[in-house]
């Protein structure tokens, strides 16, 4: 339990290497999918204050198992989304600056570039705006809905394109654990802020479409050969 602990805290404390997180704006889950444990940031705790045993633990219900503090207040969210998503193992959520903006727009955040396809296969998606009743009901749990809702509605693969951005809020990212998450937060954000800068030079955004095929597919396809 410790060590499970010791990689949610360390891709917690990755959120402020990065500079993705202000103050307590943002969390980092990891699940250890044979226990249906998911270890948490604490609600509202500093990261210049928090250490491994802030950490919380809890089960897909969102029932303590483990901690002394109260598990951040998205844990609703990100249950949603590990019942959904049952290949993931880790979610993030930030505020970050550019990812914010497009969510605040509500637009989703255009592939029109290689850096974008090497990890998402198409636009990374914005959610609907949510409702007066999901937002004055069970507001973290139907973040988590609307965001289930987007990638079955619009058939998209959360393995191809493992991040979000919930309308008028922000982004939340996954991967096959709680670091890889945090990794694809940092692209999601740079590709925002990649996407932005190419809008305001060229709102016509052009992009072949076999170029982002090729990007992906070369390091995510059958016949992958990116890397060692």
């Amino acid at each position: 339990m410790n060590r499970f602990k010791e990689l949610a805290y360390e891709a917690n404390l990755d959120l402020v290497r990065n500079n993705l997180v202000l103050f307590t704006w943002g969390n980092v889950s990891a699940i250890d999918r044979e226990r249906g444990w998911i270890a948490i940031k604490p609600s509202g705790v500093s990261y210049n204050e928090m250490t491994a045993e802030h950490i919380v633990i809890v089960d897909l219900d969102g029932k303590m198992v483990d901690g002394k503090y109260k598990p951040s207040s998205d844990t609703a969210t990100h249950l949603v989304l590990y019942r959904h998503f049952p290949e993931i193992g880790g979610v993030v959520h930030t505020h970050s600056t550019f990812a914010a903006s497009w969510a605040q727009a509500q637009r989703g955040i255009p592939n029109v570039g290689t850096t974008h396809a090497d990890y998402f296969s198409q636009e990374i998606p914005c959610t609907r705006p949510m409702t007066e009743k999901e937002i004055r009901g069970d507001y973290e749990t139907e973040t988590g809905n609307v965001i289930a809702e987007c990638f079955r509605e619009r058939k998209i693969n959360p393995v191809h394109v493992p991040g979000v951005l919930v309308s008028n809020h922000g982004p939340f990212t996954w991967g096959k654990d709680a670091a890889d998450a945090v990794h694809n937060a940092v692209v999601l954000e740079e590709v925002a802020k990649m996407a932005f800068l190419t809008h305001s030079l060229n709102p016509q955004l052009p992009m072949t479409p076999a170029l982002i095929e090729k990007h992906f597919s070369r390091k995510h396809g059958p016949n992958a050969y990116y890397g060692q």
